[in-house]
């Protein structure tokens, strides 16, 4: 097998993780478990991102690494709408405080909020991919 294909096949495994989230994250904010779903909602994204970074080969480790990587490398040049760097990096501070805040749980607008941009967030990842894997 080539590297090429280990790197597609990769990256068709981090866009399962991503909609397995999003399925995750609809179930919780359907128990009204709010934390957890926007902990899922953020993983969403996050695993939509090592998309990004696996099939260019990018060498970055942190989740602070990878956003960076995707503001610079995609944002900024414009190929991803602005729109979605500003949710990604809200969903972060979110999940920050919903994970390690003390007496913090997001409101319920906040966690559907979130889910909706973080599933969006995953279809243009995923469009974007098909789009560079079929060049």
């Amino acid at each position: 097998m080539s590297s090429e294909h280990n790197r597609l096949e990769l990256c068709r495994y981090r866009l399962q993780q991503a909609y397995e989230a999003l399925d995750e994250a609809k179930l919780l904010l359907e128990a009204g478990h709010l934390r957890g779903a926007i902990n899922r909602s953020y993983y969403a994204m996050f695993y939509a991102l090592q998309v990004l970074v696996i099939q260019n080969m990018a060498k970055v480790s942190k989740h602070s690494g990878v956003i960076s990587y995707f503001d610079r490398e995609f944002v900024k040049p414009g190929v991803i709408d602005q729109k979605f760097s500003k949710w990604l990096h809200r969903l972060f501070d979110l999940r920050q405080d919903a994970d390690y805040g003390d007496m913090f749980t997001p409101t319920e607008k906040q966690t559907h909020e979130a889910f909706a941009q973080a599933k969006e967030f995953v279809q243009r990842i995923e469009a974007y991919h098909e789009e560079y894997s079929s060049e």
